[in-house]
């Protein structure tokens, strides 16, 4: 089916590092064309001409996912330069450690808007062009292996995560008439630039980013994580997206080694929905 994908458009956002920039390889493998969205608009700029020098065709463009306004202004400079969207990746996700007393209501608003309206914003804005393509349809909607095993110090992103999850839930039902499939990415820890990018893209009024070791060595004891279990690199954690993506696999977890955690989880959750079926039947 990646023959179907040749000369189609692939958007991404955050594709100026890490997931997102491996995630562009992926799709310049295929022979498709690139729409490499990031705040850091020299860093997007320099991936889509990476995939200009191995031969493909792609666009740089500095876009704020927080301001609806300049993702509907990128959507239609893709559509003039494309015309088309077969696969949006919505691919953001900025950090900020620290316990929940300590969070600010500025930097919860902050990760919040980012988050979880820069995926909605993202998905509002190019949905349309994706309705006019023709061809194979598809939307990643990138949440975290967080919002499967949370763990402490990470709240406001654990928080934004699972709203990205029951956002991209909802998105395959409602979408799945029209045959356009969404996917859910659940990433693992990464080897990237994921801690600077996100202090980069911190509003300047809030003051600079602290990032405290203690911080991330108590979310990593937290949640049982290893750095040789769930680490990984960005090109691996892609390495499977494209035919998890052509499949319309509902969820894609990348890497990481925690089906422990998840059965602990789901037979809690199968326990108490059995203990919730006790007693009389309702209306009796």
């Amino acid at each position: 089916m990646t023959d179907e994908l040749k000369g189609c458009t692939a958007v991404v956002t955050g594709a100026g590092s890490g997931f997102g920039a491996a995630l562009v390889d992926r799709f310049r493998e295929a022979g498709m064309k690139i729409a490499a969205l990031d705040i850091d608009g020299s860093a997007a700029q320099q991936v889509a001409d990476r995939v200009g020098a191995q031969g493909g065709e792609a666009m740089g463009l500095r876009v704020d996912v927080a301001d609806a306004g300049a993702v509907q202004a990128a959507a239609a400079t893709v559509a003039d330069r494309f015309g088309n969207c077969s696969i949006l990746c919505a691919n953001v996700g900025v950090q900020q450690f620290g316990p929940l007393e300590r969070l600010t209501e500025q930097e919860w608003r902050w990760v919040l808007d980012v988050n979880v309206m820069g995926t909605i914003h993202t998905v509002q804005s190019f949905l349309p062009l994706i309705r006019r393509s023709k061809g194979l349809k598809r939307i990643l909607v990138t949440s975290s292996s967080a919002a499967l095993t949370p763990g402490i110090r990470m709240g406001a992103y654990t928080a934004s995560k699972y709203a990205v999850t029951g956002y991209a839930e909802t998105l395959r039902m409602e979408l799945a008439e029209e045959g356009i499939g969404v996917s859910i990415a659940f990433p693992a820890g990464m080897a990237t630039r994921h801690l600077e990018s996100s202090a980069l893209a911190r509003p300047r009024e809030m003051g600079e980013m602290e990032i405290r070791r203690d911080d991330i060595d108590a979310m990593m004891k937290s949640r049982g994580m290893t750095s040789s279990d769930h680490v990984a690199t960005a090109e691996h954690a892609a390495r499977n997206i494209l035919p998890d993506l052509l499949a319309n696999e509902r969820y894609i977890v990348t890497h990481g080694a925690y089906r422990a955690q998840l059965e602990e989880t789901f037979d809690a959750l199968l326990k108490a929905h059995d203990r919730g079926q006790d007693g009389p039947s309702p209306g009796t």
